[in-house]
């Protein structure tokens, strides 16, 4: 009876094995990861075990060392792989969501830094309102209207409701913010949550999600690859008057970095050829580093500090969502163009 059973529950989880999905026991929620980015989370969780206990063990051998900043970025990246576990790990429609709280958090962040004139409290529900719109877009995979839909039509919404106010002192300005925080917050990363939109026939290794675990990992790794060498080896500044741990021995070491893991991924995640994996590293590499210094900037020209209780030592949900502002819209748009 009981090698009966084991057979029949073989033949259960065969199906879904071919589908390259990995079985869960019944009862259980199935989770949609293809088996490439089951096997990827897997690996991000061994990596942060692994430097979870290698800064326990250096505590103790070096007790007068300071852990404190890189313990809290090891806090802040669990919370993000538990995070990102959850989001992706069920169904398209709630991924999608999860992203668009994402946007709706750091824009709301990014209009609590900025200052904003009373008039400008009556447009504000109009901006909010682009962030569900946006984000049907890409969930119904309509890319013509999801292209043009914030930089065409809402950008010019935004003023015409601000100008009907009749308050003009300032309004340049007010214009100008509101615009670019619904460019970066809301329509650079809903490129995200394009990628899950896109055909899976497109990418036979895992679909958009695999093309979305791509993506954020190599952006996020990026970013730690940077700040360890920058941290190690950085000597020569890039721009000290914008963000003072940005050198240029930290970027050529993590643009490097990030194309090798680019490379070594793509045969698994994507459907990317080896020039184009290297492509892709470049874009990443690059991109992230602008993004970052770019939300630096205008956070020194505001006089904002770093901290958030949410993701600490990393600035607040834009800390960690900076360098996806340019990495998303240019990675969707190289893989849309090359394979759609």
């Amino acid at each position: 009876m009981s090698s009966a059973n084991g057979l029949s529950a073989a033949l259960v989880a065969a199906p879904a094995a071919r589908q390259g999905i990995v079985p869960v026991p019944a009862g259980l929620p199935q989770p949609v990861f293809p088996e490439a980015v089951a096997w990827a989370f897997t690996g991000c969780y061994a990596l942060l075990i692994l430097v979870t206990l290698a800064i326990a063990v250096g505590r103790r051998l070096r007790p007068g060392r300071d852990f404190t900043e890189l313990r809290l970025r090891v806090k802040a990246f669990w919370f993000i792989l538990v995070l990102a576990t959850l989001a992706l790990g069920f169904n398209r429609t709630f991924s999608i969501v999860c992203i668009a709280f994402v946007s709706f958090v750091a824009f709301k962040e990014y209009l609590s830094m900025i200052p904003t004139r009373r008039a400008d409290h009556r447009v504000l529900f109009w901006a909010y309102l682009a962030i569900p719109a946006q984000y049907v877009l890409a969930g119904v995979g309509w890319y013509g209207l999801f292209i043009i839909f914030i930089p065409v039509f809402w950008f010019l919404a935004l003023p015409m409701r601000m100008v009907l106010i009749g308050h003009t002192q300032g309004f340049l300005r007010a214009v100008g913010m509101l615009q670019f925080g619904l460019m970066t917050c809301v329509f650079s990363l809903s490129h995200m949550a394009f990628l899950l939109a896109l055909p899976d026939a497109g990418n036979p290794n895992g679909g958009g999600v695999a093309l979305l675990f791509y993506l954020v990992f190599l952006t996020q790794f990026n970013d730690v690859a940077q700040y360890v060498a920058g941290k190690l080896v950085g000597r020569r500044r890039i721009v000290p008057q914008v963000h003072a741990g940005k050198t240029a021995e930290g970027l050529v070491a993590g643009v490097g970095v990030t194309i090798g893991f680019a490379v070594a991924l793509a045969p698994w995640l994507t459907p990317l050829t080896l020039p184009e994996a290297v492509a892709a590293g470049l874009l990443i590499g690059f991109g992230g580093f602008l993004g970052d210094i770019t939300i630096a900037a205008i956070k020194r020209d505001l006089g904002v500090t770093e901290g958030d209780a949410l993701t600490p030592g990393h600035g607040g949900i834009l800390g960690r969502v900076d360098s996806l502002t340019f990495t998303a819209p240019a990675f969707f748009h190289f893989v849309y163009f090359l394979h759609y």
